[in-house]
């Protein structure tokens, strides 16, 4: 956890980055309650960041006077998290406001508008933002926002701002050159991007980017209906995150599928062998995964994910393959690195050990990123075909459905077969239908012949 300064008095601790280029995380649950004195390392509350549940531990002992912020908040990196006073002082809880969280919740949040804050007294700009998640933030003049008639900015060299930033400006079809920035040594802050955005600057959108923002639902302009509502369900932790990485890759990809079935009676058979060759018992799955590996060889065009900031298509060499995991928690991708280098064997363990992470939820966030393609054993519960949707910046996904025993004919005879169906998910924009088409067709030829496969 870095990239954020913290304070010399110990007063307060922000947020630091949890992961490589984060801007942002949910609040899900506190450890520790206002007026508990905490050792340092005790973990003062868990975080949701992007599909990864982290625990937060307090940088130093002392004792919590305020925790600021309720679960289900979007807490930002380099707000005040938690403050500490003196021993035996009085604990604060977050002070109820009439603002509502960003989701939907009603509460208050403590937030700091500095990315690196220093000690009281020593002479460092300070600055700081108090208010709810989604009111009026109040700041001090010298941190005040630009008026949204701000003009664009011209920049001879790069934009001084962190990843997480530019991730912003990217996600916001920004062009984070025009933006006036207001951090220290005029750096750009997360505060400048939104509200250049917000203003309807006429900054261009990023070459290439595809996807309008999404519209917001203002309350009361859509009929709900009150009655018969047995539970209400936030979004929040990992399902919060499914709808925002959903919701990006439709508004962002076109996609197209395309279904075909394979004979996999062959298969099934050698997949026996290999289980008592082996001494291990193996599902259809590492198999299906070995297939696409192979197959992404052939059609490397699949094997890619789409940088729509910078208007490119970034082909991979290495096969980090995403595998679709459902838990009680929600749907979780975690990545194979280098797939196509593992053995049938190899990829089953893999996705034993990741699958196992994600439901207990101690799965690291650089192992749910990275990925180029992903499949989804959707068999698994009794599908068959899907339209399985693109994770996005990948470019392609496949569905596996159930193999089923089905009477087949090959060479003008009958013969009782297993049937495998599979969909393919493609981002138009990078692969035609007719290569979408071939890479299927290549991924069936090497399930109905094991002896390519294997």
């Amino acid at each position: 956890m870095a990239g954020i300064k913290q304070p010399s008095d110990k007063s307060h601790f922000l947020l630091p980055d949890l992961g490589e280029g984060l801007a942002e995380a949910e609040l899900i649950s506190w450890k520790v309650k206002p007026g508990e004195t905490v050792k340092e390392s005790q973990t003062l509350a868990e975080m949701q960041t992007d599909k990864a549940l982290v625990e937060v531990p307090s940088p130093w002992a002392g004792t919590v006077s305020e925790l600021c912020g309720k679960a289900g908040e979007i807490i930002k990196v380099g707000a005040v998290l938690v403050r500490y006073g003196a021993a035996g002082a009085p604990g604060k809880q977050p002070a109820p406001t009439s603002g509502t969280s960003s989701n939907g919740t009603s509460g208050a949040a403590c937030l700091s508008s500095q990315v690196a804050a220093g000690a009281p007294g020593s002479g460092e700009d300070q600055g700081t933002v108090v208010g709810t998640m989604s009111g009026t933030l109040t700041v001090s003049d010298r941190f005040a926002r630009r008026a949204p008639e701000a003009a664009a900015v011209t920049r001879d060299g790069k934009a001084l701002a962190t990843p997480a930033v530019r991730r912003i400006a990217r996600e916001l079809g920004i062009d984070i050159q025009r933006v006036p920035g207001s951090g220290r040594g005029g750096r750009v802050t997360a505060s400048d991007v939104e509200s250049f955005a917000g203003a309807g600057s006429a900054a261009a959108p990023a070459a290439g980017g595809f996807a309008p923002r999404a519209a917001t639902i203002a309350p009361g302009s859509v009929y709900i209906d009150p009655q018969g509502v047995v539970q209400r369900v936030p979004f929040r932790g990992v399902r919060r995150k499914i709808a925002e990485s959903l919701d990006r890759s439709v508004r962002t990809t076109v996609h197209f599928t395309v279904v075909d079935e394979a004979d996999v009676t062959a298969l099934e058979a050698k997949r026996k062998e290999y289980g008592r060759v082996t001494g291990q018992k193996l599902s259809m799955l590492p198999f299906i995964m070995t297939a696409i590996c192979k197959a992404l060889r052939r059609h490397p065009t699949l094997n890619a994910i789409t940088d729509d900031a910078n208007n490119e298509i970034l082909v991979k060499g290495p096969v980090n393959l995403g595998c679709a995991v459902d838990t009680d928690n929600g749907l979780m991708v975690p990545v194979i690195r280098d797939a196509g280098a593992r053995s049938p064997v190899e990829l089953a363990a893999e996705v034993k050990r990741l699958a196992a992470a994600c439901k207990d939820r101690t799965i690291k966030r650089e192992e749910s990123l990275g990925g180029t393609f992903t499949i989804s054993n959707v068999g698994s519960y009794g599908g068959m075909f899907a339209t399985p949707v693109i994770n996005y910046p990948e470019v392609a996904i496949l569905a596996a459905g159930r193999a089923k025993e089905r009477v087949m004919v090959k060479d003008g005879r009958f013969y009782a077969g297993l049937s495998l169906p599979l969909s393919l998910s493609c981002d138009h924009r990078v692969v035609d239908g007719a290569e979408g088409a071939r890479f299927l067709n290549t991924v069936v030829g090497l399930l109905e012949n094991p002896e390519q496969l294997i």
